[in-house]
């Protein structure tokens, strides 16, 4: 038998390689992904395999919550008015481009748009976890925390330390974290929290055999609801290195604490994650807010997506907020590696003369996202976008600002993994006063950013531009 190994091996691999590209062509992909994974498959043998289980399944149509306990958690009368019976809010505005975003949400996702909602901006960890920290310890009934990493440092001890004494007050807590995020952590620091009477549960629990199966798709998400009442959704982690920057030197984000109806939606999107994983129905009520309870009300929409949902939501989101810009667009992105048709959406509007600026980080705290995104930036410079290099450490801020009365920010990167292999959340802003705000914020910043040219980019030097196109091939992987 063992002078015909090599015959059985090449007959095993080549059924196993075409029973693989039958799955791949009947799921209808997008044809240039297609062709990349046949592609793979046919010149690497055993790697290509092992490359599909890791990173190339799909789990398009997964149900994370069944009907029956979506009718339930979404049918309750604190929740069930904000929702409107399904039908789209029209909003008070002439701009056309903003209802049709509205009509876009509640088309792939049915999230209303919810008018009555205030926002506060944190663009640095050491504001952010002082206002977190305060309305930890003032809650009463419950504390539901989903983050993408928790480390054990400092910060996640304090933390850590709230909650152990909120549950001892009698406070419900749940917290959900990433396993992928937080893998290479002690897990003594969950263990602890668990002792403690915190109900803790990660998202996608990586183990054997079903590493393979989980470790590509990540929970990104960073959301709380406490008492139904504060919401908190961003960018920004639970680490030491969000307040003194850590290895970076300087880490600049962008999270936001909000109060009003949004807070429904935010519970509602917890509510499905911790059910798909802990096959629980969360029961907590949410806060009515009630119409004129907010001086200066700004319209939301919340929009999750991820590797579960039938459509691509945050990239359609983005693809719809660029194609109707008339004035501008601002983009800060720690990663920028976008689909071609995204790409092409910025191209069209700078060179039709929206201001399209884009922001990323000199030097992001990935070497290969670095020359991943480095990549696209010849691309941009010839269209007229405006590229800027933020200088003092890393940005990690991720928000769309378009035209004087659009923004959303979240967790939600300008990437492929962001787009189609992470669960994101972002919330969408429809009001002139916070997109000027928010304006001012990134203009701010720009300060302290170079901007790039295109005949200095042009005399980088040959060896990067050949890192750049080699580590663009595996862009959709990072």
């Amino acid at each position: 038998m063992f002078p015909y190994s090599r015959l059985v091996f090449t007959i095993l691999y080549g059924i196993t390689a075409v029973a693989i590209i039958g799955v791949v062509v009947s799921e209808n992909r997008n044809p240039v992904k297609t062709l990349a994974w046949i592609t793979v498959l046919v010149l690497l043998p055993v790697v290509g395999i092992v490359l599909y289980i890791f990173f190339g399944r799909s789990l398009r149509h997964v149900r994370m919550i069944s009907r029956k306990k979506r009718l339930r958690l979404t049918g309750r009368d604190d929740i069930k008015h904000l929702m409107r019976g399904g039908q789209v809010v029209r909003y008070d505005t002439s701009l056309s481009e903003r209802q049709q975003m509205i009509n876009l949400v509640n088309s792939i996702q049915g999230s209303p748009y919810l008018p009555n909602n205030e926002v506060e901006i944190f663009t640095n960890g050491k504001d952010k976890f002082a206002a977190y920290k305060r309305d930890l310890l003032a809650a009463k009934r419950y504390i539901h925390i989903q983050y993408y990493i928790i480390e054990n440092d400092k910060l996640g001890n304090e933390i850590a330390e709230i909650l152990k004494q909120k549950v001892g007050e009698g406070v419900k807590v749940r917290v959900l974290y990433d396993h992928v995020g937080s893998f290479h952590f002690d897990m003594s620091y969950f263990k602890k929290l668990r002792k403690a009477g915190v109900d803790v549960y990660p998202f996608m629990k990586i183990t054997f055999p079903e590493f393979a199966n989980r470790i590509n798709w990540r929970n990104h998400r960073k959301i709380t609801v406490i008492d139904g009442e504060i919401g908190y959704i961003g960018g920004m982690n639970i680490a030491d290195r969000y307040i003194d920057g850590g290895k970076m030197g300087h880490w600049r984000d962008t999270h936001l604490r909000v109060r009003g109806d949004v807070v429904a939606a935010l519970q509602v999107s917890f509510a499905i994650d911790w059910n798909f994983m802990k096959r629980e129905l969360i029961e907590e009520p949410v806060a009515v807010v009630e119409p004129g309870s907010i001086v200066r009300p700004v319209g939301m929409q919340l929009v999750t997506g991820g590797p579960t949902s039938q459509w691509v939501n945050m990239a359609f989101v983005f693809q719809k907020a660029i194609d109707g810009a008339s004035k501008c667009v601002y983009i800060q992105t720690p990663y920028f590696l976008p689909s071609d048709s995204l790409l092409k959406s910025l191209q069209v509007a700078a060179m039709s003369k929206v201001d399209v600026r884009l922001m990323i980080p000199r030097k992001p705290d990935s070497i290969l996202l670095r020359y991943a995104s480095y990549s696209y930036v010849r691309q941009c410079l010839d269209a007229g976008i405006k590229i800027y290099f933020y200088e003092p450490g890393m940005l990690h801020s991720k928000v769309v600002v378009v035209d004087d009365d659009f923004v959303t920010t979240g967790s939600t990167n300008f990437d492929f993994r962001s787009f189609e292999h992470n669960f994101e959340g972002n919330v969408l802003v429809y009001s002139n006063d916070f997109n000027q705000r928010m304006k001012d914020v990134m203009l701010m910043d720009m300060h302290q950013c170079s901007r790039i040219s295109l005949r200095a980019w042009r005399k980088r030097p040959m060896w990067q531009k050949a890192v750049e196109s080699i580590v663009r091939l595996f862009g959709p992987l990072l």
